[in-house]
């Protein structure tokens, strides 16, 4: 008798054992593991993280971290850990972490409007995803990358068609690159595609006058009038015989492209660039700035008129006064430079 009382004795003793390391094991997977506050977190782990630095990103907003680190372990994830951004919910428990931590990377909203530069899209992109400016930097001036699409060192800046796309955070340099040659061929459709043709462009060519409507205008509305001026004087083999072409030309030069010149004055015309379209008949060799797509749009789509000159109107700022002829410029001209010289505006 004594004997089963002991038995049975072991074995409630043993069930309790069980039921307090199963009770540990459910609270370690099913219970909530948060310490923040807000409704949720963001964390970024970075490709080729290690469950340390899991661990390190997580810390901070786990109220447990050795039972996040046990359960990770037992549910195989420690050695497979997935670079991403992540986000962790407000009371979720260890199991709902790791299972969003495996197969929930979410992506973000990756934006860039008209860069000067691959360097500044380079700059503007590596605050958004994981890729470094100098990897991307990299990646955009691949010279077999140029030239197995068609690009080059005057050309390059037009397959980059500023606006919002969705990318995963860890997206690497060259899949960047990848996704903007994609998105630059599906902007460049049939019906796109026979519209430059009627202006008897290519989609290059088509970027290199939209860089230059980009830069004389900041009116969206004005752009398609500007446009049919230099489409107007292309038609007429008239040099185009735009301000932005040469500022452009002198930066080029220096190798200052943040250079600021508010007034191109009459020896500028004078600079040996291909880029100076006072010297040069024709488009440049390539854009002098990343158009936004409203400028593209406005060379595809220009307005027909029969002007060839246009200036500042300095009693509509942001706007111009256009004109088909010569004199009919000239009178125009006259109320700008009188502006230019109250302001004292000399370069």
């Amino acid at each position: 008798m004594y004997r089963k009382k002991l038995l049975l004795g072991i074995a409630l003793v043993g069930l309790m054992v069980c039921g307090f390391f199963a009770y540990k094991i459910y609270a370690a997977i099913f219970s909530p593991n948060t310490s923040f506050n807000n409704d949720e977190a963001i964390v970024f782990i970075p490709t080729n993280g290690t469950m340390d630095t899991v661990v390190e990103r997580l810390s901070p907003l786990l109220k447990n971290t050795a039972a996040f680190t046990a359960v990770a372990e037992r549910k195989g994830y420690a050695s497979n850990v997935k670079g991403g951004r992540y986000i962790i919910k407000k009371g979720m428990n260890n199991n709902e972490i790791i299972n969003s931590l495996r197969s929930a990377n979410q992506p973000v909203r990756v934006s860039f409007n008209n860069q000067e530069t691959l360097a500044d899209l380079a700059g503007r992109i590596a605050t958004q995803i994981e890729a470094d400016s100098v990897t991307l930097l990299k990646a955009f001036n691949e010279p077999a990358f140029l030239d197995e699409n068609g690009f080059d060192e005057d050309t390059k800046l037009a397959m980059y068609l500023p606006n919002t796309y969705e990318f995963f955070w860890n997206t690497s340099a060259v899949e960047f690159r990848q996704r903007m040659l994609q998105e630059y061929k599906r902007f460049w459709n049939e019906e796109r595609l026979k519209k430059a043709a009627d202006q008897n462009l290519d989609p290059q060519e088509v970027s290199a006058l939209a860089a230059i409507v980009q830069k004389e205008t900041v009116k969206i509305d004005e752009r398609p009038r500007v446009a049919g001026v230099y489409l107007n004087r292309l038609k007429i083999s008239m040099p185009l015989q735009a301000d932005p072409t040469v500022i452009f030309a002198i930066r080029k030069e220096t190798g200052v492209y943040d250079t600021v010149i508010k007034r191109v004055l009459y020896r500028d015309l004078e600079i040996d660039s291909p880029y100076n379209t006072y010297k040069n008949n024709g488009l440049p060799p390539g854009p002098i700035t990343m158009p936004d797509i409203s400028s593209i749009e406005a060379v595809l789509n220009p307005e027909k008129h029969n002007y060839l000159y246009f200036v500042v109107d300095v009693s509509n700022f942001g706007y111009h006064k256009f004109a088909a002829t010569g004199e009919q410029h000239n009178q125009n001209k006259v109320q700008y430079i009188r502006w230019l010289n109250s302001k004292k505006i000399r370069r």
